[in-house]
């Protein structure tokens, strides 16, 4: 709670920084709020389940691990905003405010303890990304982002709004713990089939935000034509959150109609079918940038695994493989997306290309975008390997071999996309447009050398994180 408190609060302030007309104070400010929240949310663990707002929104731990890994994220991602800071951007501070307001709505996703509250909560978070995606806007591409955006992301969330209408119809209650019951307990039979068809509305809902197919069409082009800072926060921060909010609505609401084989086909269907257009996608993008995308895709689908294999419980394996994934993958992806940012502004390219020669150039850069993409591809001394080891070992220990497997050819199809930008930096010469070196700043290049740290250790010493929920 007191993390929402000092966001929204923060958020306020840093709009007042912005009459200050000094970007420059913009970006220490905003990471010294992020710091501070940082802190703050870490006071609360291990101090139990804290209820608020009549128990609609509840702080325990597996709260407080979530809003640390999506404040993180957003700490670590803000030292690739300095070129707006350079460039005298009029519209910095409220950038930087919609982003803690966005934070709100992600704190509110992994805490929620009602169905109104997770609904508030992802609205919260997608408005602000809505202004976010058309931000740039004499870009032709960010504008058509934004409203791609806007109208299926109103559409879905039409669609689960219905579905949480038609749950609260057939239990009589929001509340997670009371559906829970219900849905174990049905008074009246005829209810059953409203329950079900909100159920899977709900998934629908769902499943778009977090980017999961067959509700991902708009992932690639949104990402492609939103300004690189954002599209990195959408990939990262908005599908930490949402698969958290996922994991909820699967463990606490609706493990009796799992079990009654209602839910977790689909659910499984939806995993195999992400994992197949995400990775086959991706292999065909001559853009870095929409080859991210597709990996978000695809990467939605390994957490998919996750789901199915939940075992009932916040504190399972599941939960911890979901935990560790989504910090394993969020690291990384803010890495490769932070030295694609600092190569298209230089370079003006987005497409493998634009990477040619860059380990001569810029040795750094080449090696932290190589550390990103080993992690992406699962290959092992990184985070993404034990992410994906600790999913589907899970997955295994609760019989889903034959989705493991194909989870792991899909794997092996990855390193295919996730190679090419490691050969174009290393052994590709560069041409006459992309000789120079790119401008790096020392507090950009201490960024850098941070994410490839973290994704490194947590491919050593994985037991620090693995276990904590």
């Amino acid at each position: 709670m007191n993390s929402i408190i000092l966001l929204s609060v923060l958020g306020l302030g840093n709009l007042f920084l912005g009459f200050l007309r000094s970007n420059r104070l913009l970006l220490p400010a905003a990471m010294l709020m992020l710091a501070l929240v940082f802190g703050i949310n870490l006071i609360d663990w291990n101090e139990g389940a804290q209820p608020f707002f009549n128990d609609m929104l509840v702080i325990d731990n597996f709260s407080v691990a979530f809003t640390g890994v999506v404040v993180l994220t957003t700490f670590l991602l803000l030292p690739f905003s300095q070129k707006y800071v350079r460039d005298g951007q009029a519209n910095l501070a409220e950038y930087y405010s919609l982003l803690l307001f966005s934070l709100v709505g992600a704190v509110m996703m992994v805490a929620y303890n009602h169905l109104l509250m997770l609904f508030v909560g992802i609205e919260t978070l997608s408005i602000a990304m809505y202004v976010l995606a058309g931000s740039d806007k004499r870009n032709l591409r960010s504008n058509e982002a934004a409203l791609k955006y806007f109208l299926m992301g109103s559409f879905t969330t039409g669609i689960l709004l219905f579905g949480i209408a038609l749950v609260y119809g057939a239990t009589g209650t929001f509340q997670l713990s009371q559906i829970s019951f219900a849905v174990q307990n049905p008074i009246n039979d005829s209810l059953q089939p409203m329950l079900y068809i909100g159920m899977l509305l709900m998934l629908v809902g769902m499943g778009f935000k977090v980017s999961a197919a067959p509700f991902h069409f708009w992932t690639p082009d949104v990402y492609e034509g939103t300004p690189t800072f954002f599209a990195a926060f959408m990939s990262t921060v908005v599908k930490a959150a949402g698969f958290a909010a996922f994991l909820k609505l699967m463990v606490q609401v609706f493990p009796a109609a799992s079990a009654q084989g209602v839910w977790l086909p689909t659910l499984t269907a939806m995993c195999a079918l992400t994992l197949l257009i995400g990775n086959v996608g991706a292999v065909a993008q001559t853009s870095v940038k929409r080859m991210l995308a597709y990996s978000s895709v695809s990467h939605a689908g390994y957490l998919l695994i996750g789901l199915v294999a939940f075992n009932g419980q916040l504190e399972g394996a599941s939960a911890n493989g979901i935990f560790f994934y989504s910090l394993a993958y969020s690291v990384a992806t803010v890495a490769a997306f932070g030295v694609l940012k600092l190569v298209a502004d230089q370079r003006q390219r987005e497409d493998y290309n634009g990477l040619n020669g860059l380990a001569k150039t810029n040795p750094l850069l080449a090696f932290v975008m190589t550390v990103a993409m080993l992690s992406l591809a699962g290959i092992p001394l990184t985070g993404g390997f034990f992410g994906k080891f600790f999913i589907f070992s899970a997955a295994v220990e609760n019989g889903y071999i034959g989705l493991v497997v194909f989870a792991v050819v899909m794997s092996m199809v990855s390193i295919y996309y996730y190679l090419r930008p490691i050969i174009a930096m290393y052994m590709r010469n560069t041409d006459v447009t992309t000789d120079e070196p790119i401008h790096v700043t020392s507090f950009q290049s201490a960024a850098l050398f941070l994410l490839a740290l973290l994704t490194m250790v947590l491919g050593v010493l994985p037991g620090l994180l693995s276990g904590i929920l």
